[in-house]
């Protein structure tokens, strides 16, 4: 049901700090030119963790209301009655799916992780991704468990953030003959993730790249890994360079460099180190992307 790239947006702020609404539409209408095949809002990457609920629902209703490819929102919590919440929310205002990240600092056994998933997925008729992502979590989600949720209706993939190609082929393996998609979490691995049939990525690097990553993306989807190749270690340099810190600080810096609307970052967040950036710079301006 979905393929291909989706960018993980950032959510650009306004002086006083609220939600930047035209910059987050010119923000969507730049990566949609650049070919991607839908967006994905309310993530890490757009500082879901510092937003209100208020603001959770208002950016969710501003990207459904522009967006002219399918939206995959950003739902999840480490409390399963808040991610049910954003859920119902985001099936209402219209979203083609929701991404729910397995819950942090709580660090449920495995029956407490299927129960969380089990409850909202009943819950909510809407397409559902699974987001594994340790290194945010605290918790490697079970390749079992993983493989029990496929099994449910609506649950449609995982977003797959755990640095291990050997686990993402253990899920490819143990769900191959589920209705179930497998979407890289990290830019760098996307190539070898498609190679043994993954759909795509929720890419950071497309909010400054789109066509870049989409033609990889796409090449190799196709079978052309001479293509995403080529494209793969083009891009590589600056996907490094946007991971030297914590994401988002230094994508939303680059955003700002290439003129797209950022804005500043919620603390406790705070701006890229000298050094980092003038290497993100020499990297944009490698890819002809900044002058």
């Amino acid at each position: 049901m979905f393929e291909g790239t989706m960018p993980a947006l950032i959510t650009p702020f306004t002086k006083d700090d609220r939600i930047d609404r035209e910059g987050l539409q010119r923000n969507i209408a730049f990566v949609e030119d650049g070919g991607v095949s839908g967006i994905v809002p309310c993530g890490t990457t757009g500082e879901s963790a510092t937003l209100s609920a208020a603001e959770h629902e208002e950016l969710i209703d501003i990207v459904v209301e522009c967006a002219k490819v399918p939206v995959i929102a950003g739902t999840g919590s480490n409390n399963t009655e808040e991610a049910l919440r954003y859920t119902k929310h985001a099936a209402d205002a219209g979203v083609d799916g929701v991404l729910l990240i397995s819950p942090y600092y709580n660090k449920p056994n495995p029956a407490g992780l299927l129960a969380h998933f089990k409850k909202i997925a009943e819950a909510v008729d809407i397409p559902m991704i699974l987001y594994n992502v340790p290194s945010r979590t605290g918790q490697d989600m079970p390749v079992d468990v993983i493989t029990k949720l496929a099994k449910v209706e609506n649950i449609v993939g995982i977003k797959e953030a755990s640095g291990s190609v050997a686990k993402v082929s253990q899920i490819l393996e143990h769900t191959i003959d589920d209705d179930f998609v497998v979407f890289s979490g990290e830019d760098g691995l996307t190539l070898p993730i498609i190679s043994m049939g993954g759909s795509g990525v929720i890419s950071v690097v497309a909010n400054i790249v789109p066509d870049k990553m989409s033609g990889m993306v796409n090449a190799a989807l196709k079978g052309d890994y001479e293509t995403a190749r080529k494209i793969h270690f083009e891009i590589a340099p600056l996907t490094r360079a946007l991971f030297l810190e914590t994401n988002p600080v230094p994508v939303k810096k680059a955003a700002e460099l290439v003129g797209l609307a950022s804005g500043h970052l919620r603390l406790p967040l705070a701006p890229i180190s000298d050094a980092n950036q003038a290497m993100l710079v020499n990297e944009l301006r490698k890819l002809g992307v900044m002058e």
